[in-house]
Formats: structure tokens, sequence, C-alpha cells
């Protein structure tokens, strides 16, 4: 039996998480002198209300190799005996280096054991590596074998097509991710950075005045990229404010002629701690 993992980060909802029974090993998140587990001590809603009184911004760490053995353990006495770990881009967290760790650690223990286990870098950020998993739990029930879904993780991973964009840039200020400089700019002109992933890291490929003209983007891209064989779902994630996460799903759906599922998931604290505020994701598969 094939048992699909993740870390918290992919921040996929409790019933997509539970329809195809997917692990999840949660990041940690320090707050003031306080350790939260993604999305299990903290829920992203609470962390959003508190997130504007906060002096400094909160940090993130990667979940510990025995928070992967753990779920591997368990999933073991339910008679899974392989493995597929699909964690966060290793260019922005440690998650799959912690993953590759908990491999290394079962084999020591284990030095006889069948059990396979592949560990994939989605080198995507959130509902991007989300995405991956989604997709291969979907092929798994339509009969894909291990080797299968291993060989479609690593082909198609490049492809997956992240737009992010943001309504308050404080914590991407705070967390490096843009100067004082452009950001002072882009509140002047009320400017809205589009980022996307290049080379597993975050990069800015568009500038966009109002939302509006942030959502025309999102589906003109869409509709120039679209792999249509690949993408029967689109995962639009929002962090604080679900109305424009709904604009743009209406604006899917009427300015596009994409009959698949969209689905509406929010960021999780660990993503939200760097997005901060107004955060509006698309991702699909690319050509």
């Amino acid at each position: 039996m094939i048992k699909i993992m993740a870390d918290s980060t992919c921040d996929l909802s409790q019933e997509i998480l539970e329809k195809y029974n997917i692990g999840v090993a949660p990041l940690n998140v320090e707050i003031g002198d306080k350790t939260y587990k993604d999305k299990i001590d903290i829920t992203p809603d609470r962390f959003f209300e508190l997130l504007p009184t906060l002096q400094e911004l909160p940090s993130t760490s990667m979940p510990s190799p025995e928070e992967y053995l753990s779920i591997i353990d368990e999933a073991m006495t339910e008679g899974y005996d392989k493995f597929l770990i699909i964690c966060m881009s290793s260019g922005t967290s440690g998650s799959y280096q912690s993953a590759e760790i908990a491999k290394e650690y079962f084999f020591d223990r284990h030095p006889d054991s069948d059990v396979q286990i592949h560990v994939v870098d989605s080198l995507s950020m959130s509902h991007g590596s989300g995405w991956l998993i989604m997709k291969s739990a979907q092929l798994l029930q339509e009969g894909y074998d291990f080797d299968q879904l291993v060989r479609f993780n690593e082909e198609n991973k490049r492809r997956v097509k992240h737009y992010l964009c943001v309504d308050d840039l404080n914590n991407l200020i705070k967390s490096g991710r843009l100067t004082n400089a452009s950001a002072f700019i882009g509140k002047l002109l009320r400017v809205k950075p589009i980022m996307t992933m290049k080379k597993s890291k975050g990069a800015i490929v568009a500038k966009e005045r109002g939302w509006n003209k942030v959502l025309r983007y999102y589906v003109t891209e869409f509709m120039k990229r679209v792999d249509r064989d690949q993408t029967n779902f689109i995962i639009i994630g929002y962090t604080s404010d679900i109305h424009i996460a709904h604009a743009l799903r209406d604006k899917i759906k009427q300015d596009t002629d994409f009959e698949g599922d969209i689905y509406i998931m929010q960021m999780g604290v660990a993503v939200g701690t760097h997005v901060g505020l107004g955060g509006l994701s698309m991702f699909f598969m690319e050509k």
C-alpha cells in the first residue's frame, strides 16, 4: 500500500487531507516566547488576527525527522509499505532535508526492511506542493503504482505554476523578499508585485496597479500557459481575505472555458508568516 506524505506548508484543507489520507508533518512557528505547531496548536484565522499586533515577525522551523518517522511507523501498522513524501522547495525550507534524514534514520533502524521511501523536492511553495500532492493522490486512485507516481513527480514538478500577490508588503519587507525602497514605491503607486517560482525560489515577474488588474493578469497568464491535459483542477490560495479569492474564482469561470474544479484554500501559519495579510495565489500545471 502507498502512503502519500507532506509537510504542513502544502496548505491543503483538512477535507482534502482526510479524503486522500495524506500524512502531514507540521512545521514549527515561534511567536514571541511560544512555539506552535502549524495548523495544530494555532489556526490560520487566529494567526492572521494576531499578525498585525506583533512587534516582530514570527520565525518558522522545519519538522524534525522524528515527525516524519512517527507518521511512517503508524502507517506501517495499517499495512502501508511504500511512502511518497512531497516537500516544500528545498530553496525555501529545510523540510526536504529533514525528510531525507528521516529516510536515512529509518533504514539505519530497519536495514533489512522492504519498505520503499521516496522524497520529492517539489520546488514549490504552499499550494504548489499541495497541487502536486493532490494530483498524485488522484493518480493513485486511478491505479498508478509507486514507480509511476515517483516518475510523475520528478518529471513534472517544475511545471506546477505559481502566482502570488500580496496586499500588504510589510511581511515581505521583513523577510527580505522586497527592499524597503521598492516596497515604498509600491505603496505610493498602489503597485502590487506578482511573484512566481524561479530556480526553487520566489521571484517578481510583474507589477499591477489594483486588484482588478491582478485578477486579469492571473487569468490571462492561465489561458496562455495551462496544460489542459494535466490541469483538471486549480487551487486558489488566500491568507486573510477570502473575498478576493472568490473574485478570482468567479473571473476564471466568467472569462475562460475551464471546466475543471476550482478549490479555494487558506494558506497556513508557516506560509502566512512570510506572505502576510491580503495574499492571493493561484496554482495549476503549465505546458
